[in-house]
């Protein structure tokens, strides 16, 4: 009875029965798992944006959508464009044209780049196609931009391991300011650049030449909407970070550049449009000691992608 009662009585301690769970508690969890599998670790979110990515991975370039054909018109910019290798598809040249030194260099640069067609024509025909310019004799047809989908400029990141870097341009108009923002991102190892379809500038002859190269190795994306845009690259992780002078957040303390990230540049008269001012995690601005009241979009753009690399590297 005495015993029945030990066994009945409310003490604690090991319980007869317990199936080893003692022991158990006391086995190791076995190895480490690899980084790739550890939930925060950097290496586990890249993973996961990749196969995020895997499943909804756009088409190949192009489905950005396409630019417009133009016209490089006169003898100097014909010169310059083939210089600074803007892409073309056919050189005509005026019949009976004065052959002087930009004639023949603008047909020697057409010839060694291959793939440039020459055609003669007369003048009344160069005046159509020009609606009237004055063309010297010399007009340059630069064909459609391919666009890129801003999905790739992330995913393209995320396949050679990378935290993305993007530049979005919100209202900038001017295609030097394009061109001059590709340059940079190609210059700090960003991965493209962002700009809405409408009202705002494309992928010109002149934003080519600006970007002295690099648009040929940095893609350009094209956003039907750029609000719903930054708001897909958020839910992809990257951390929306827009410039304007009057930013809560001096650039110097932004720790968010060392991570994937999209930086967001407006027009220099406007700032960032008032739906994608609100759709930023941070408002950052960059102190200029030297009191200039703001610096154009390229300018900018460049700080910032500067810091950046700073910190990933």
């Amino acid at each position: 009875m005495a015993a029945n009662n030990r066994r009945m009585s409310g003490k604690k301690g090991a319980q007869v029965g317990s199936g080893g769970q003692r022991r158990r508690g006391l086995e190791g969890k076995g190895p480490t798992p690899p980084a790739e599998m550890r939930k925060g670790h950097k290496k586990n979110r890249i993973a996961g944006a990749k196969a995020k990515q895997a499943v909804r991975r756009p088409t190949p370039r192009g489905r950005g959508g396409k630019g417009t054909s133009e016209m490089v018109v006169g003898r100097n910019p014909v010169v310059e464009a083939l210089r600074e290798g803007v892409p073309a598809s056919m050189l005509y040249v005026q019949q009976f044209i004065d052959n002087d030194e930009r004639v023949r260099e603008a047909l020697q640069l057409a010839a060694e780049r291959g793939g440039i067609h020459l055609m003669e024509a007369p003048r009344p025909e160069l005046d159509r196609m020009t609606n009237g310019l004055n063309h010297q004799g010399l007009v340059l047809q630069v064909p459609p931009y391919e666009y890129a989908h801003p999905e790739e400029l992330s995913a393209a990141a995320y396949d050679v391991g990378e935290d993305p870097l993007v530049v979005a341009l919100d209202g900038v108009t001017d295609p030097r300011n394009l061109g001059a923002v590709v340059r940079s991102v190609s210059a700090f190892g960003g991965h493209g650049v962002v700009v809405p379809e409408r009202r705002a500038a494309g992928m010109t002859a002149g934003a080519w030449k600006t970007s002295a190269g690099a648009a040929a190795r940095t893609p350009v994306a094209r956003a039907t909407n750029l609000t719903r845009t930054l708001e897909s690259y958020k839910k992809e992780g990257l951390v929306v970070v827009g410039l304007t002078a009057d930013g809560e957040v001096e650039l110097g303390d932004l720790e968010a550049l060392a991570g994937p990230v999209v930086i967001v540049v407006g027009s220099e008269g406007k700032g960032l449009s008032r739906l994608v001012g609100e759709t930023c995690d941070f408002r950052v601005r960059i102190p200029m000691p030297g009191g200039a009241e703001s610096l154009n979009a390229g300018v900018a753009a460049g700080v910032v992608l500067y810091e950046a690399a700073r910190r990933r590297g």
